[in-house]
């Protein structure tokens, strides 16, 4: 997203388009004592814990990073922003569920660089709640109410509840009694 202006990026939560008061923080940037910044997982590990409590802390996660290194400071953690630098890249997914699920991420969870329309709804099935739009068709389509859901997906979460409505075979077959 580095050809991209901050100016051209909107944050979409809760269905509406919303103020962002976050920015992220270069490495070598000195910590400041209040405000909202993303500190790169390197950073948010080894700062957060310290940090003044005036200070409101994210992480910035990029395809490359390991979000289990976030465990120890999730509790201070008010946003993980994990960015999507290309389309084709699917870490981001991989990285929001492992932080949902495995390690029990309760903050925002937003997905940044290259979200797409018909992304969301797979972003949020993920665990993202909030994101930030840069793609001018995308940013378009959320402000004239069209964002999209998908009703049934091809490949069940795991869980009980989903399983039954899941596409997969085995999924469906009934028990077979006296077995």
């Amino acid at each position: 997203m580095s050809d991209i202006s901050r100016d051209d990026v909107a944050l979409y939560k809760a269905g509406a388009f919303v103020a962002d008061a976050w920015h992220l923080l270069d490495d070598d940037a000195p910590l400041p004592d209040t405000g909202h910044v993303l500190l790169s997982v390197a950073r948010a590990r080894a700062e957060a814990p310290e940090a003044p409590r005036g200070l409101h802390i994210g992480a910035h996660v990029t395809a490359a990073d390991d979000v289990s290194d976030l465990a120890p400071v999730l509790d201070r953690l008010e946003v993980v922003a994990i960015a999507f630098e290309t389309f084709s890249d699917g870490r981001g997914y991989s990285s929001a569920r492992l932080l949902r699920e495995r390690h029990g991420y309760r903050g925002e969870l937003r997905a940044t660089g290259d979200v797409l329309l018909d992304q969301i709804p797979l972003m949020r099935r993920c665990g993202f709640d909030a994101f930030e739009v840069a793609h001018a068709p995308t940013r378009r389509a959320l402000e004239a109410g069209h964002d999209v859901d998908v009703p049934l997906y091809l490949q069940p979460l795991g869980n009980a509840a989903e399983r039954p409505a899941g596409a997969r075979a085995w999924a469906r077959r009934p028990a077979i009694s006296g077995a």
